[in-house]
């Protein structure tokens, strides 16, 4: 027989109204630790299956999930088995266990909420139904908020051990570049020198210290001179990687740990380096922040490429007193930023010389390849259209003639005497890419 259950209605003498149950079969493999062990997703649609075929449960849909429901409202799958059933699309859950469905508060209510409204009738478990009854509805908040005083409790437990780990002095991560983790049981936490790599992790530090190195130019040694690469990925640094490494004081003993917590710990490990040669590349980092003006924007940054090698092109700003006057002029370059070959031998353009090619482009340049085309238009419409209503200067058949020609001359006066967000935009509606050769600017074909 297929399920059902009978809602009365409101007269004593009505007869009770049959309900057919209609399922929704959701399995979810939990990503938690201590349920490894658990029955895998396919394995649990196996057994609700043949529970289904054997108490002839109609099964609307089968729905699949790997995500913890540790957090309310985070699984995009169970989101939408709410939506269905609020929507009339099934009025029943099948599941492995209470567990499946919620550890969390939030959850759970959802559930009961959806089951005094009478939308959903039933969940139904390998070994229990619950069901739209005030004692079922407690039992399953019983059993699912048991689940979630798991969950707290292991939360409570693994960052206990972590705080004991670092406490001991050992690393409760991954070993960082430059050493390797210890795979014996006994020895969990601890790190030792990775021989092949921790020589050159200190020749970093020294050639910073010492030599003046940028981190680009660090990166480029590592990755096109020495062929550098890490023991986990066995990839090239990245140069985020070569900075970070830099900036981390584990190399020479101490670490913080949660990041950002100000939870200090001396490591057992052995130091790469020495305490004084990590501040002396912390001050040379800073030394190179000024220098490289790192705060500055500059309009075209990021929007030009190199011509000769496919790298980026960056901007540099310089100083001249200008002795006639006694005033200092200032002079903005744009070149190759060498991200892909240190030895690029493109040459630098003034942002004067830059602006005179990129209006004469525009001159040139069929106006559907500006992708502001249509905003431009509009801005202009609606200047011309208060032009014409309030100050009465010019007719529409007037406006519409000098449309084009003022496109392309509103484009132009953004490059000449617009902010530096304004050039960034009309810059980058080129749909073609623009490049930087030999002082040259044109747009990529």
């Amino acid at each position: 027989m297929q399920q059902t259950t009978p809602i009365k209605s409101n007269g004593f003498q009505s007869p009770s109204v049959v309900v057919p149950i209609k399922y929704c079969l959701y399995a979810r493999k939990s990503t938690e630790s201590d349920e490894k062990q658990t029955l895998s997703i396919d394995s649990q649609v196996k057994e609700m299956l043949a529970i289904a075929e054997r108490e002839d449960l109609e099964i609307i849909d089968i729905r699949r999930e790997a995500h913890s429901a540790k957090d309310s409202g985070q699984r995009p799958v169970f989101n939408e088995i709410i939506k269905d059933v609020r929507a009339g699309r099934f009025n029943g859950i099948l599941t492995w266990a209470p567990d499946r469905l919620s550890r969390n508060a939030g959850d759970l209510g959802t559930l009961v909420d959806l089951m005094d409204q009478k939308m959903l009738v039933e969940i139904k478990t390998y070994g229990q139904r619950f069901s739209n009854s005030p004692n079922e509805k407690f039992l399953l908040m019983i059993l699912c908020s048991q689940a979630k005083l798991e969950n707290d409790n292991k939360s409570i437990n693994v960052r206990r051990g972590l705080r004991t780990r670092c406490e001991m002095g050992l690393w409760p991560a991954p070993a960082p570049t430059g050493y390797l983790n210890e795979k014996r049981i006994d020895r969990k936490g601890y790190v030792i020198i990775d021989t092949q790599r921790a020589p050159v992790v200190r020749q970093m530090f020294e050639k910073v210290a010492y030599e003046h190195w940028s981190g680009r130019k660090l990166y480029h040694w590592l990755k096109f001179e020495i062929n550098f690469r890490s023991a986990t990925s066995n990839k090239p640094l990245s140069l985020s990687n070569v900075y970070k490494i830099l900036q981390t004081p584990f190399y020479y003993g101490s670490f913080e740990y949660p990041f950002g917590s100000g939870n200090w710990y001396q490591g057992k490990h052995k130091p790469i380096i020495t305490r004084e040669l990590f501040e002396k590349v912390t001050e040379q980092l800073k030394r190179d922040r000024i220098v490289r003006g790192e705060s500055k924007e500059f309009a075209f940054t990021r929007l030009l490429k190199c011509g000769l090698c496919g790298s980026g092109v960056c901007a540099e700003e310089k100083f001249k007193e200008i002795k006639s006057t006694g005033l200092t002029a200032r002079y903005v370059y744009y070149g190759c930023n060498r991200a892909k070959d240190l030895h690029c031998k493109n040459g630098y353009i003034r942002e004067e010389e830059l602006i005179k090619q990129l209006l004469e482009i525009i001159d040139k340049i069929d106006l559907d390849k500006l992708g502001t085309r249509e905003k431009i238009e509009k801005e202009i419409k609606r200047f011309r259209k208060f032009q014409s209503q309030v100050l009465k200067v010019k007719s529409e058949q007037e406006e519409q003639k000098e449309t084009e020609i003022d496109v392309r001359n509103y484009a132009k006066y953004i490059l000449k005497e617009g902010t530096i967000m304004e050039k960034r935009e009309l810059m980058a509606s080129f749909k073609s890419k623009l490049m930087l050769k030999n002082k040259v600017i044109s747009l990529e074909k």
